[in-house]
């Protein structure tokens, strides 16, 4: 399980910030190391943003610019051709966004706030494929049950020795839409109270009787890191792929937003029991 934790993703993007703290230090614009580099500076952007994992040669070619050389050099080519092998969910590339299941597998915390669907980490199979038809008309059956398998793949990380700790915040209007029908739904929320034995899962039920708050704009994940020079980020999905947003300012609005969700929500054995009582009444 420890090999699937090793995220390709995660050190993608910590190179990224380390090769555009480097490039700044040295006082270089994106356009001028383009031009040493003989590249386009959207190579160097795409790079320095995580959206590619740069070779090792052109990281060791930029790094000699920025004068790092010995151990530091070494390790940071090491950390390029890691961030270029493929991790176990490649083979699902065409229906998934990687970028999010890479730094989800490398996080050691993950706080959700979710106002209209089970998580996906909580999801089982039957509920998952209702909800993939639903929001992806346009994918066909073979695709959709290639994104309900990857959903159940990435489901093993919460199982996992080192597993995250996951705090969930969900609205309680999802256990009242019975999505895939009155069966899939019970069988959904009894999944639910099995994941939220686990310790390393809290679940806490927002009820119908707090009017406004913090997270009526909309569901969002907060992904932590258990390394310091990995910065937290903010996940927020949309129809074409989701958002990601890594600013202190953000992170600090987003972790408070949570906070106030959960200070609001009922306490987890309360939450238990209003999901039990919503399986009775089904």
């Amino acid at each position: 399980m420890a090999l699937r934790r090793r995220s390709p993703t995660a050190r993608r993007r910590r190179l990224a910030v380390e090769l555009r703290r480097l490039r700044e230090e040295s006082g270089r614009t994106i356009e001028q190391v383009a031009a040493e580099m003989e590249c386009s500076a959207s190579k160097i952007s795409r790079t320095e943003n995580a959206q590619v994992a740069p070779a090792a040669r052109d990281v060791r070619f930029l790094l000699a610019l920025y004068g790092v050389t010995g151990d530091r050099c070494e390790e940071l080519v090491q950390t390029a051709r890691e961030a270029r092998q493929k991790a176990w969910w490649h083979p699902y590339h065409d229906v998934a966004c990687g970028m999010y299941i890479g730094l989800e597998a490398a996080s050691s915390t993950i706080m959700a706030y979710e106002a209209l669907l089970v998580p996906g980490l909580m999801q089982t199979r039957e509920y998952a494929r209702a909800v993939s038809r639903a929001a992806r008309p346009d994918l066909s059956p073979e695709a959709i049950e290639r994104k309900v398998d990857l959903r159940m793949e990435r489901q093993q990380l919460l199982l996992a020795d080192d597993a995250p700790d996951f705090w969930l915040v969900m609205d309680e209007a999802v256990l009242h839409r019975w999505v895939g029908g009155k069966d899939v739904m019970r069988e959904q929320l009894l999944r639910v109270l099995e994941l939220a034995e686990h310790t390393n899962v809290t679940l806490q039920i927002l009820p119908f009787d707090i009017a406004e708050h913090p997270g009526m704009d909309g569901a969002f994940v907060i992904l932590g890191f258990p390394e310091p020079e990995d910065s937290d980020v903010v996940y927020l999905d949309n129809a074409t792929g989701g958002l990601y947003l890594e600013t202190d300012a953000e992170l600090g609005r987003y972790k408070l937003m949570f906070d106030h969700l959960r200070a609001a929500a009922l306490k987890p054995d309360v939450s238990m029991e209003r999901v039990v009582a919503q399986i009775k009444e089904m």
